[in-house]
């Protein structure tokens, strides 16, 4: 239950700094700070987006490989077997 109210509170907490005080009467207004940080975050989250995505592809690609490696190693030793 506290971690639900605790959420709460800093959800209200974050919509109270975004709101523009001449538009509703109260408010921070870092509404246009948030989007300045967010434009300039952007690009740097998809950078280290890419670069996680490519080294689990090629964490992949070596997990088939070793695979196909065990694979192989199995058949052959279940045809030595017959």
């Amino acid at each position: 239950m506290k971690p639900l109210i605790f959420g709460m509170v800093i959800l209200a907490a974050a919509v109270f700094a975004l709101l523009p005080p001449e538009l509703v009467g109260f408010g921070l207004g870092w509404g246009r700070d948030v989007l300045a940080f967010l434009r300039g975050a952007l690009p740097v989250l998809a950078i280290l987006a890419g670069i996680l995505a490519l080294f689990i592809g090629i964490s992949d690609m070596k997990d088939r490989a070793e695979a196909k490696k065990e694979e192989a190693q199995n058949h052959g030793e279940t045809t030595d077997r017959q």
